[in-house]
């Protein structure tokens, strides 16, 4: 535990979270659920190809095809076009077919601004579908070992799917964890970010405020925002479980202090000299160095402080990265 007006660094258990909550406070989660998004396949001229989906880009009519009449004769093809980290990338040109399991296929599409593809799938079947059948677990690279369990990479509220990264400080909590905390009178509400791989893409530039976020979809529900607000007027405090959830609410709040209902795509880069109006608390893991992560909370609670609990957790041995310890900044 951090706390931003004395300085005082404690080191508790996570499940001693409830012990620093309060009856009037509200607990707001990022209920992403990530998608298997990797697919390995050929290219129609042989070879292996992989495909790290990121995130939907469109879709195009559906076509038909077949000579008969009736619904039942008549084939719909799907065109949906997904951004995607391709490899081998500088062996796929524009046009190339690509073969998945289950016989999906889809085409290599041009190059975006950000260096990425787009890749359009031709199927009867949604993408979604596919990637459940056939995708991969978009895993960290420092993680090199697959999950015996895939679901261990997921939040135990995980509800929506659409991220490529989990929302890792969600991790720590436990049905239990949860139900001790509503027990409590904390009220306890869920947005949604789909996390994408551009939140842990480091900041190469020397002025931090030319980077550029990728655009992120979050969505914040009128009972959501009418939660919040309801907490913040009786004088309760808003506490985030994650950077992400941070991002959708800082995106969604007036100049009042008010969240809004929204479904939007947000690029919102924290940094610095931001008036945080919707978080009053944080729950987050431990950041890698030039992270736009670690900006943010930077920004929350000041650099001196969130380096000096940085290398207290050092010093304690504490985990960092996805499946890593936690603090809570109050």
């Amino acid at each position: 535990m951090v706390d931003r007006a004395t300085g005082k660094i404690a080191h508790h258990i996570f499940r001693d979270l409830p012990d620093y909550l309060r009856a009037s406070d509200v607990l707001v989660l990022n209920d992403t659920r990530v998608i298997p998004a990797r697919l390995r396949g050929r290219k129609g001229t042989g070879g292996q190809v992989e495909v790290l989906l990121l995130r939907p880009l469109g879709a195009a009519a559906p076509e038909q095809r077949g000579g008969r009449t009736g619904p039942a004769a008549v084939e719909i093809t799907r065109h949906e076009i997904w951004e995607a980290l391709v490899r081998p990338g500088r062996r796929l040109r524009t046009g190339m077919p690509l073969i998945f399991p289950g016989n999906s296929r889809a085409v290599v599409g041009d190059r975006t601004a950000e260096g990425t593809r787009a890749i359009i799938f031709e199927s009867d079947r949604s993408v979604l579908e596919i990637l459940r059948e056939a995708g991969e677990m978009p895993l960290p690279p420092y993680i090199t070992e697959l999950l015996a369990e895939a679901e261990s990479y997921q939040t135990v509220y995980a509800r929506r799917e659409g991220a490529v990264a989990a929302p890792t400080a969600g991790l720590h909590f436990t049905p239990g964890l949860l139900a001790s905390t509503e027990a409590l009178g904390v009220r306890v509400v869920t947005l949604t970010l789909h996390i994408g791989l551009g939140t842990f893409r480091a900041v190469q530039a020397e002025e931090i405020r030319r980077h550029r976020m990728d655009p992120e979809y979050f969505e914040i529900s009128a009972a959501a925002a009418a939660a919040i607000n309801a907490a913040r007027r009786a004088g309760g405090r808003v506490v985030v479980v994650g950077t992400s959830a941070v991002r959708a609410l800082e995106s969604a709040v007036d100049e009042d202090g008010r969240v809004c209902a929204r479904c939007a795509w947000t690029d919102l880069f924290v940094t610095p000299g931001h008036r945080f109006r919707a978080t009053d608390a944080l729950v987050t893991n431990f950041h890698l160095p030039r992270t736009t992560l670690l900006i943010l909370v930077s920004a929350f609670a000041g650099r001196d402080l969130i380096l000096r609990a940085y290398r207290e957790a050092v010093e304690a041995r504490y985990r960092f990265y996805s499946f890593g310890d936690a603090m809570l900044l109050l």
